[in-house]
């Protein structure tokens, strides 16, 4: 056999070095069912689900704790093999409840796709978690304890992806559980993470599609729903479609096939945002206001300011994020065009992120005693209804956003990658100061500086002449890395979640750093294509922005301020 070379079911298959059974087979189509493992992290060997028979092994191993070795000859489906699998698998339903019905994951499941491969009877043992608790933090996520199946991704997911330690295993045996912790001095920041890595859905969002099914069917309601930019490339994914594939069109649709009213696209009210936060970057330089600016757009950022670096909070952007500020757009500007009562408008926006719902809630966010936004629904639940509705998302008829709230900029779209808002106020501010695009060169409209997915990144922008000292932290982890370097720094951007709202907690499962790699380069892909790449050029949004100043509405619409968690 030559070397660098395994046999699995009698096949000879190449492997790179550390590549663990399981990668090999995955990479070679041979099907090897597992639920505990993920590219995020090292294998924990908790479910026992991959195992395979090895010739010359007493035992039977995990395939995907175990490395590729030359000579190893592997096999994925002996009668023991089978068996094994079978009986972990049972033993494993036997700590998960089944809550099917209204499950966000009943058409990914991949437990009830393994009970129907292998003929399972799914109550073979009694079970034993019928009584735990359920944990909820704020409005935005959950933890079900009678679903955990102990893989402890939730784990992994909160402390060495995020750095955040607030879920831990109490108890000890039978007896253990996944909870948060008992540390007051840790907070939940409502990432999402947890549900992310979660392979049972046992850690998820709370989900709201049903109060917004009950909406949609309320004929004295006008229900209207907004999408970020990062769904367009990410939602494919639930419908067997290409990492990265720009699905804008068929999203729109899909929308308007559930019986929403009216679809808008975030998109456009990034671009509201952008100009609104460049002028405040530009103000703050030029005045010598509290340096430097942090992008505020992130709710899981703010949370952990909130909660743990709450002197920071003057450096915080007071715009509001994309969501909010269309919400607000549609309560005011376009529920006059539109001669309708805000109080009959029904604001849903779908979200790449958990933390989006609890941002919604906040009441600082009010315009005239109403929220923007009434609903938060994650990429997750959105794929649910349409797959529920039984809507061919692959196949549907392709249609266009609402006008006039529908014309988005390049700029508008990046705002779904690490980096992406930083390039696109960079945009705006330069245009701001040169006040002629025409004289902006294609190298100054890409600031390839700032993005890519390195952890932190920095660079000194010339902008009209300005030198500009900007900084990119790409996942929460490595804040800690720039807070005691704030002096370095004009602008950062921080995104919780690595990748930015693109690898949010609210998208697609599986979500890892290569999917995440593809999914952002689609998101330059869609802002290349388009004629129109600067927010400041969106003439529909400055006339927006106008007639929110003309009526007294402009800082209660665009602006905030956040405030030390006392929680």
């Amino acid at each position: 056999m030559p070397k660098n070379t395994i046999k699995i079911n009698k096949k000879d298959y190449k492997f790179e070095k550390d590549e663990t059974i399981l990668n090999v087979a995955r990479r070679n189509n041979i099907s090897i069912p597992s639920l505990c493992d993920h590219a995020d992290f090292c294998a924990k060997e908790n479910c026992r689900v991959c195992v395979v028979e090895i010739k010359g092994e007493h035992g039977l191993s995990t395939s995907c704790g175990t490395k590729a070795k030359s000579g190893m000859e592997v096999f994925t489906d002996t009668d023991r093999v089978e068996k094994s699998r079978g009986l972990n698998l049972e033993m494993i339903f036997a700590e998960h409840i089944e809550k099917c019905a209204t499950c966000i994951w009943r058409f990914e499941c991949k437990l009830l796709k393994y009970a129907r491969e292998y003929n399972l009877l799914i109550n073979t043992f009694p079970d034993r978690k019928g009584k735990r608790p359920v944990y909820k933090f704020k409005n935005a996520v959950e933890l079900d304890s009678s679903q955990c199946i102990d893989c402890r991704n939730c784990i992994d997911a909160c402390s060495i992806l995020q750095g955040i330690d607030y879920l831990e295993i109490k108890g000890k045996g039978h007896n253990q559980e996944v909870a948060p912790t008992s540390d007051r001095r840790k907070h939940c920041i409502l990432c999402g993470q947890c549900a992310l890595h979660c392979p049972v859905s046992a850690a998820q969002e709370q989900a709201n599609w049903q109060d917004v099914e009950k909406e949609i069917l309320n004929d004295k309601k006008t229900v209207v729903v907004q999408f970020a930019p990062s769904i367009r490339v990410s939602i494919g994914e639930d419908f067997g479609m290409d990492y990265g594939e720009i699905v804008t069109e068929k999203l729109v649709s899909s929308l308007r096939a559930l019986g929403f009213d009216f679809v808008f696209d975030v998109s456009y009210f990034a671009d509201i945002t952008t100009i609104v936060e460049a002028e405040e970057l530009l103000e703050r330089i030029t005045k010598k206001g509290t340096l430097p600016m942090m992008t505020s757009c992130c709710p899981g950022w703010v949370n952990y300011v909130e909660h743990y670096n709450p002197e920071l909070i003057p450096n915080l952007t007071t715009a509001r994020s994309p969501q909010i500020h269309g919400g607000g757009v549609i309560k005011t500007y376009w529920a006059n065009k539109m001669g309708i009562d805000p109080k009959d408008i029904v604001v849903v926006s779908i979200m790449p992120c958990t933390a989006k719902k609890y941002e919604a809630s906040r009441e600082e966010m009010t315009i005239n005693n109403q929220l923007p936004v009434d609903y938060v629904l994650t990429t997750r639940e959105l794929s649910f209804m349409i797959k529920k509705s039984k809507i061919d998302f692959v196949n549907i008829k392709e249609t266009k956003a609402d006008n006039p709230l529908g014309e988005y900029t390049g700029a508008g779209v990046i705002f779904g990658g690490s980096g992406g808002v930083m390039e696109s106020a960079l945009r705006t501010a330069q245009y701001i100061l040169e006040g002629d695009n025409a004289k902006l060169s294609k190298k100054r409209i890409d600031f390839h500086d700032v993005r890519g997915l390195e952890d932190i990144k920095e660079a000194e922008i010339d902008i009209a002449g300005n030198k500009v000292r900007v900084g990119i932290v790409n996942g929460i982890k490595h804040i800690k890395e720039i807070i005691p370097r704030l002096k370095d720094f004009d602008y950062i951007e921080i995104m919780t979640c690595p990748g930015g709202c693109i690898g949010g907690g609210g998208q697609p499962i599986p979500t890892s750093r290569a999917i995440v790699k593809e999914r952002i380069a689609a998101l330059y892909r869609d802002d290349k294509n388009k004629k129109v790449r600067v927010s400041a050029e969106n003439e529909s949004a400055k006339e927006i922005l106008d007639w929110l100043k003309e009526n007294n509405l402009e800082h209660k619409t665009l602006h905030t301020r956040y405030f030390k968690n006392l929680d």
